[in-house]
């Protein structure tokens, strides 16, 4: 009777939309998650952050939960990180800049050492745990915590607007996978309320994933396929309410996903929100260079177009691209490029890429560079970034600052999936093949 009662109550609160903006500008907290060491999406994180690796040609991959953030009305963010932060740092501080009197913010918190706790982050509630004090110095109600390695386009109004009138302690955005994909994510099981019932981190056995697989009345409800089983996948975003936040951290338990959901369902009342959309989860190297290439489809899966809810990044003040003849079909082309009767097929060129006569690139992301040559901290000792003259070059990603010479060949055909090249110099991953940032290639070379 009382399950009754609160289910009736919470359907009795309604939420529109002003109030919503209100409660996100006001107090709403966002908590972006800067993610371990990255090993996987090595080595583009050799030398900086998860989240500052260069995304879409112009973008960093931490962009895109801040401007979901910043759409949706959320302007206090933090973002927590403990490794090579600090082009992460500089990043942040160069885009994000809001006005004297709107109280907005994006800063980072590094992971320090302090009287009370000597121990770097050990999962992503232990960071939260280790920054507890700080976020609840403020009148924030809510706590919007977010992946930083994640491409999708989100309204956090619907979600805390589900989230208020479901009556929830905690909600989960939650989008539907296949039974591959399934043991990969925290799958969980709800009722017809949307109230999760049961939570598994990444499920492998055949019986317990049958257990977990979509009722058909929701499968239906959704759209989606019911030749297959469909599960229900967390995406690694959460609605805390601030005293839940408190009560679920006061222990020792170290990750959201493994620890403290499972845990909390069994005490609070956790609610999923069902997300409908392109999502996709940056966290190796093949699913960063197909997210990555299908931006140059015709009609690509994720919309960097969007008027409405645009991506924010750092403001660059470059000349725009100049082409001297040559072949572009399918391409995503940054600011400050010069491309010389070049061949580019199915490619992404960062912000002041310059490619030489008759190269050619296919399936490639060339992370472009940081200046020009004979800018005032370029080195008179170093090659000039860029690819140069007849070139050939396919499934590659070419981080920045990088020196091609003329003539290389690069392509991860006739090679092994995963393999470490002499000195550093490149890297093949998943079947791709990475080019270290600053790396510089010899002329003639055959990688």
């Amino acid at each position: 009777m009382f399950k009754q009662n609160r289910v009736m109550q919470a359907a009795k609160i309604t939420v529109n939309r002003f109030e919503t903006e209100a409660l996100l500008n006001q107090f709403t907290l966002g908590i972006v998650m800067g993610g371990g060491a990255g090993s996987r999406l090595f080595p583009l994180t050799k030398d900086r952050a998860k989240p500052a690796v260069p995304l879409a040609g112009k973008y960093r991959l931490v962009d895109i939960p801040i401007s979901n953030c910043i759409n949706s009305g959320v302007r206090q963010v933090y973002v927590l990180t403990q490794y090579n932060s600090t082009s992460l740092n500089r990043h942040i501080s160069r885009a994000y800049k809001f006005d004297l009197f709107s109280h907005g913010f994006v800063e980072i918190l590094a992971a320090q050492q302090t009287s009370g706790d000597l121990n770097w982050y050990q999962g992503t509630a232990d960071a939260v745990r280790q920054n507890l004090r700080t976020f609840t110095q403020g009148k924030s109600k809510y706590f919007l915590i977010l992946s930083g390695d994640q491409l999708y386009r989100m309204d956090f109004r619907k979600v805390l607007g589900r989230h208020i009138e479901s009556g929830a302690d905690i909600t989960l955005a939650t989008i539907p996978v296949d039974g591959e994909r399934a043991q990969s994510f925290g799958i969980m099981q709800t009722d017809a309320s949307g109230r999760i019932r049961n939570f598994v981190e990444k499920p492998k056995e055949p019986s317990v994933l049958g257990a977990l697989a979509m009722p058909a009345e929701t499968v239906k409800e959704l759209s989606l396929s019911e030749t297959e089983p469909s599960f229900e996948a967390s995406m690694g975003i959460y609605v805390f309410n601030r005293d839940v936040l408190i009560e679920a951290l006061d222990n020792e338990l170290a990750d959201f996903g493994r620890d403290i959901i499972p845990a909390a369902i069994k005490n609070y009342k956790v609610q999923s929100y069902p997300f409908q959309g392109y999502w996709e989860d940056i966290g190796t190297i093949s699913s960063f260079f197909e997210a990555n290439l299908d931006l140059c489809s015709v009609v690509p899966e994720f919309d960097f177009f969007d008027s409405q809810a645009p991506i924010y990044t750092h403001a660059r003040f470059l000349p725009a691209t100049k082409i001297n003849g040559g072949s572009i079909r399918h391409a995503l082309l940054s600011d400050g490029c010069i491309l010389t009767e070049a061949e580019i097929e199915m490619s992404i060129l960062g912000i002041r890429t310059v490619v030489e006569e008759k190269t050619t690139l296919r399936q490639c992301i060339v992370m472009g560079a940081d200046y020009y040559a004979g800018a005032a901290n370029f080195s008179a000792n170093r090659p000039a970034p860029g690819i140069g003259k007849n070139c050939k070059i396919e499934r590659a990603i070419i981080d920045k600052n990088v020196h091609i010479g003329d003539g290389v060949v690069i392509t991860p055909k006739g090679k092994d999936m995963n393999l470490d090249g002499p000195d550093g110099l490149y890297f093949i991953r998943d079947g791709i093949v990475v080019i270290p940032k600053d790396a510089v290639i010899p002329a003639g070379m055959w990688i």
